[in-house]
């Protein structure tokens, strides 16, 4: 409800708030799986709706929270964004996104099958399959929607590493609940009951009194003073 924000080529933006502020549905109607019904979404400065579905999906490297992984080689998994990428191009992919090493060392590398929802991989081997894919397709919009959601916080910092590595230098949107190394994007915006309720960066936002405030003391269990 009464949404706007521009996010310009080379930038980042993270789109944050608590369950139910209305950043999945952002992302639904980004990806047209939802109609919007007043108002106007420009990409490239053309009306959203005046892409066909799939045209605009392959204009977005989609990162989900949980990536879709097909019962195939870890090869094929990464190539899903570019079938016809060489095997060159997927290992460079693989070792932007901080996998590679582990590949090569299994019996079988590129080749291993990793199992239906790649059950063989753990949950960060997952998602960087997902970041090495992203990386192949090197589209002109980077769309993470809680890329760590179900990772321990180990791993998580680790992904997020990769993640703002790969975001550095690309229009990049993220949706994300945990607030962490947001430091590293250009703007914040925060949602709640489908409103923007506050915007900027994380230096100012973590000063000021306000919503994001209370969701940063939350997670990094800083309590208030007196």
């Amino acid at each position: 409800r009464d949404i706007s924000f521009q996010l310009d080529a080379g930038a980042s933006i993270a789109v944050v708030g608590p369950s139910g502020a209305g950043k999945s549905t952002l992302t639904s109607l980004l990806l047209r799986f939802w109609e919007y019904q007043q108002g106007e979404i420009d990409f490239g400065g053309q009306p959203l709706k005046s892409y066909a579905a799939e045209d605009l999906r392959a204009q977005m490297a989609v990162i989900p929270q949980q990536a879709y992984l097909f019962n195939a080689s870890l090869r094929e998994n990464i190539c899903l964004a570019r079938p016809d990428a060489s095997d060159a191009e997927v290992e460079d992919a693989a070792k932007q996104a901080e996998i590679h090493d582990f590949v090569t060392g299994l019996s079988e590398g590129y080749d291993t099958f990793i199992g239906e929802q790649g059950v063989r991989l753990s949950g960060g081997e997952r998602q960087r399959v997902a970041i090495a894919r992203a990386i192949l397709k090197d589209a002109p919009l980077l769309l993470l929607d809680e890329p760590t959601a179900h990772l321990d916080v180990r791993t998580e910092q680790d992904v997020l590493s990769s993640l703002f590595a790969l975001m550095r230098g690309k229009t990049a949107l993220l949706i994300t609940h945990r607030l962490i190394g947001l430091d590293a994007v250009d703007e914040i915006l925060v949602l709640d009951r489908g409103k923007i309720v506050q915007r900027g960066k994380q230096a100012e936002l973590t000063r000021e009194a306000g919503l994001y405030r209370q969701l940063y003391q939350l997670q990094h269990q800083i309590l208030p003073e007196g």
